[in-house]
């Protein structure tokens, strides 16, 4: 085992390791070290990505949040597999996850929507994510009508805005060596609560 102060991608633990990488983007990144890139494909295979941002993990797996109308949500119904990729330009590293996916229980989607700002919230019932928008106007206007109705009272969680959890059955850590001799390990889940690993050429 590479000594503690060096960093490698060699791991007894997956999920340690990304917990140790990604405090340290979170405070080395200039702006949203909890970006990641959400790959999904439809029930004909046809891929899309798009960034979204971390906002759970653990060893249960990783949880972003969306509107369940929108694109990605379709996709991710007809097709319950997603890759996640994380790429910190400042710390020279990134980190690959892919495995299916499953939805949030409602407490835990209440809880992190009580969280969010009070505007973050509106937003939430205003916007029909990925539909055509006329002008900006139209969604201003939106957003304007749901601040009046829900005027002094909290903002419940729209019915179609929720959670989803990126089980990991793979996972894939790179790290920037000199003269592009990268340090690159696969993680695997085995079935049986371990996971298979190995060296990879970069």
């Amino acid at each position: 085992m590479t000594s503690p102060s060096i960093p490698t991608t060699v791991t007894d633990d997956p999920f340690t390791l990304f917990a140790t990488w990604f405090a340290e983007a979170r405070a080395s990144e200039p702006n949203d070290g909890n970006a990641m890139a959400l790959a999904t494909a439809d029930a004909q295979g046809r891929p899309s990505v798009r960034m979204v941002l971390l906002k759970g993990h653990g060893p249960d797996g990783f949880i972003f949040y969306t509107n369940f109308e929108g694109r990605k949500a379709r996709e991710l119904q007809e097709n319950p597999q997603a890759a996640l990729l994380f790429h910190w330009k400042s710390l020279r590293r990134q980190i690959r996850i892919e495995g299916p996916v499953e939805p949030v229980d409602d407490a835990t989607a209440d809880a992190y929507f009580a969280s969010r700002s009070r505007d973050s919230q509106l937003g939430a019932w205003a916007s029909d994510q990925s539909r055509p928008l006329a002008d900006r106007a139209t969604f201003e206007s939106r957003f304007a009508q749901v601040e009046a109705r829900f005027a002094g009272q909290d903002v419940p969680r729209p019915p179609h805005w929720s959670g989803l959890r990126v089980v990991p059955r793979a996972m894939e850590f790179w790290l920037d060596r000199a003269h592009r001799l990268h340090e690159r390990s696969r993680y695997e889940a085995d079935g049986a609560g371990g996971w298979r690993s190995g060296l990879l050429y970069p």
